[in-house]
């Protein structure tokens, strides 16, 4: 069998083609809980969930309860599903590596029951193992059992660039349309939690008329994100060296660090200006050419056209290592500019200067 991907298990889910083994897991948990609920509750109808699906937690899971469960038969059904949820606690999953000169080492692992049980798992038991933020060695036994006789689902973080497309299918999968602008303002600032974010589209949905495309001043309204004080601002305004404006979101920035916090707001212009720096060196400077290169929306792309003819390469390398200065100022190394209510002003003079 091998890895799939959510995809290929939805697929197999909807074609009722079952495995004996999954393992869930990786760094984002988001997926995680998709994967779970969605065995959860798609293989097994209501009367048969209630002598055919147990839910254990990891925490406190023995090993034998839980090998007992799995090898237990369905009733009056043909299937049934033994879900392990924060299955990272389970010691067991996780032997501890011994020197080789140890005798007996081998034996101790292969006496493993987990492994038994993965090596020749019961085809009747849909044994789901969710791991969040943890998962198994690779190269290790346990693993490649899982791989041979059942799936593996690697849930990895979705990159920052990303995640307004994310945002846009899920809206699109919910009958919805959302503007570029709005889909970035919101990536940037929720960051890349996907279960906040979709939360935050639900609020949305329940808010907005049907068939309403969603823009920058529903964000405002319904997330509380400033259509005119954003980090999206700051930098279009950066763009075209706007000092008016520039000090206006600084001074916003001030006033709200909670809504704003400095190492963020560095975080995302070292990002900016890294991207500036990018278009100055490439060759293929069409709008699309920019837009793969630089991994933003062709929406966008202006405003890069823009911040190039206003900085030199020069420049914005001045401009990344004074970003750089900041960012180990804001976290107390050196000269501390905490608590300086000017700081943002004299930043982003500098930065366009």
């Amino acid at each position: 069998m091998a890895q799939k991907t959510i995809d290929e298990i939805k697929r197999d889910l909807k074609n009722k083609i079952y495995h004996p083994v999954y393992l869930l897991q990786g760094d984002e948990p988001y997926y995680i809980d998709e994967v779970t609920e969605l065995l959860e509750k798609s293989v097994l109808d209501d009367m048969e969930k209630e002598f055919n699906q147990t839910v254990l937690y990891g925490k406190d899971c023995e090993v034998l309860s839980l090998i007992s469960a799995a090898k237990r038969y369905p009733m009056m059904s043909n299937y049934q599903v033994v879900i392990v949820k924060e299955a990272q606690e389970i010691k067991a999953l996780f032997p501890k590596a011994k020197a080789k000169s140890d005798e007996g080492d081998e034996e101790k692992i292969d006496s493993n029951p987990l492994l038994n049980y993965f090596t020749h798992p019961l085809t009747s038991t849909l044994l789901v193992l969710a791991m969040k933020y943890k998962g198994l060695d690779k190269r290790g036994k346990l693993y490649k059992a899982i791989e041979k006789n059942g799936v593996v689902f690697e849930s990895k973080k979705m990159y920052d660039d990303k995640l307004p497309k994310w945002i846009e299918n899920y809206l699109a999968e919910k009958n919805s349309k959302i503007t570029p602008k709005a889909s970035q303002l919101m990536s940037e600032h929720l960051g890349n939690d996907l279960s906040r974010i979709a939360n935050e589209c639900d609020k949305l949905l329940v808010n907005i008329k049907s068939k309403e495309t969603i823009d920058v001043h529903h964000i405002e309204l319904y997330i509380g994100v400033s259509k005119e004080f954003n980090i999206f601002e700051l930098q279009k305004a950066l763009g075209k060296r706007d000092v008016y404006t520039c000090i206006k979101i600084a001074n916003y920035f001030t006033a709200n660090p909670k809504s704003n916090p400095i190492q963020v707001t560095l975080a995302m212009l070292y990002s900016y200006f890294s991207k500036i720096l990018l278009f100055h060196s490439l060759q293929d400077k069409s709008r699309n050419g920019v837009a793969v290169a630089l991994k933003v929306n062709p929406f966008f792309v202006d405003d890069y056209y823009t911040a190039g003819k206003n900085y030199s390469a020069e420049h914005v390398e001045k401009n990344i290592s004074l970003l750089r200065e900041f960012d180990l100022k804001s976290k107390g190394v050196g000269s501390s500019v905490m608590g300086n209510d000017d700081f943002m002003k004299e930043f982003v003079y500098k930065l366009i200067h």
